[in-house]
């Protein structure tokens, strides 16, 4: 049986106590609470995964190989803080006894107090009416690593300018070939991301978003029309952002771009070229060893990408790439964008 933590017992450690109830509430959403028997390994020397692991129960031995360097016991003083935090991590922890352990995004976790520590988010402020089957879609979007590469004040103004709309089952909410006006967030239910070929008559069904999933945001970036049309597949609720607020805010603090010269280099050292325009284009001429993955389909085969690998996306000007490297830095690749596009580089 899954257990849970509440609030009052997570504030037993360390920072967690420092939070708002708001907002140490939140993050119980995203803890796991998680037990091991003896001789158990909860993680090895070298493990870089990004989560920070509490000890509520039980005995964990700490070792470098097979020497004993301590010991942490739940309920202690050293319990209340998370087990050899340093990453990569320098000691493996194998439990001593049966153990209860709990987990939490190390990421989401220095998001939640960034904000609240200089006072610009509570999660009361802005998810007033929860609902069972909402999930917590504020938790899930901060995890992202687009929040993560943004300023805590930018955030901020992200969550207040941010409107709700409620929408019914099979209702169109962007249609491809109109013009973009909002980046939108689901908050409640399930949408359909579907493009129409030229010369068929059934679409490519693209995508299929939840809570917590974002849209909308490549028309927004590139300046064209909506590359695909998105439906809800069931009754729903999504906040939407205007043109010029995801713009300001959300996309120009996260695009990196780089000048020909360092894209060169970081190709060199390892990075690999994506190109996001369509084969054609690709086949006509592109990047020496470029990989070709369009932008329209880019959701739909991010399987196919390495995510240890950087990125260097490039298109024809810059805009079709900044939206893909959006999409791209919300699932946590590293990338960068060819500045101007080949139109502004000798091949």
């Amino acid at each position: 049986m899954t257990k849970s933590l509440d609030a009052a017992k997570l504030c037993d450690f360390s920072p967690f106590d420092t939070l708002e109830s708001a907002n140490l509430t939140g993050l119980l959403h995203s803890i796991e609470i998680l037990q091991a028997t003896q001789g158990q390994i909860l993680f090895e020397k070298g493990d870089s995964e990004k989560r920070s692991i509490y000890l509520l129960s039980g005995t964990l031995s700490l070792r470098d190989g097979d020497q004993e360097l301590g010991t942490v016991v739940g309920g202690t003083d050293e319990a209340r803080n998370p087990i050899a935090s340093t990453l990569p991590r320098e000691l493996s922890a194998v439990a001593v006894d049966d153990v209860e352990y709990f987990s939490v995004d190390s990421e989401l976790l220095d998001v939640t107090l960034t904000l609240d520590h200089t006072g610009m988010y509570e999660v009361g402020d802005f998810n007033t009416e929860p609902d069972e089957d909402e999930g917590d879609w504020m938790s899930d979007l901060l995890r992202t690593k687009t929040f993560q590469l943004i300023p805590p004040q930018n955030i901020q103004m992200i969550f207040m300018r941010l409107k709700r709309k409620d929408f019914k089952e099979g209702h169109v909410v962007i249609r491809q070939g109109s013009k973009g006006d909002h980046f939108y967030i689901i908050t409640k239910g399930r949408c359909m991301v579907t493009r129409e070929t030229p010369g068929k008559n059934e679409n490519i069904d693209l995508a299929d978003l939840g809570a917590g999933a974002t849209f909308g945001e490549e028309a927004l970036i590139s300046d064209e029309a909506r590359n695909a049309t998105v439906t809800m597949l069931t009754d729903g609720t999504l906040m939407q952002l205007d043109r010029d607020d995801f713009q300001s805010l959300l996309n120009e603090p996260m695009i990196m771009s780089l000048e020909h010269e360092d894209a060169d280099e970081a190709v060199a050292h390892g990075g690999q070229w994506l190109d996001v325009r369509v084969p054609s284009e690709f086949n006509a001429f592109s990047k020496e060893n470029a990989m070709n993955l369009p932008l329209y389909l880019l959701r739909h085969k991010l399987d196919d990408l390495d995510r240890k690998t950087p990125y260097v996306v490039y298109c024809d000007t810059g805009r079709r790439s900044s939206a893909a490297a959006f999409i791209l830095n919300q699932r946590g690749f590293e990338t960068a964008v060819l500045k101007g596009g080949l139109n502004h580089s000798d091949l």
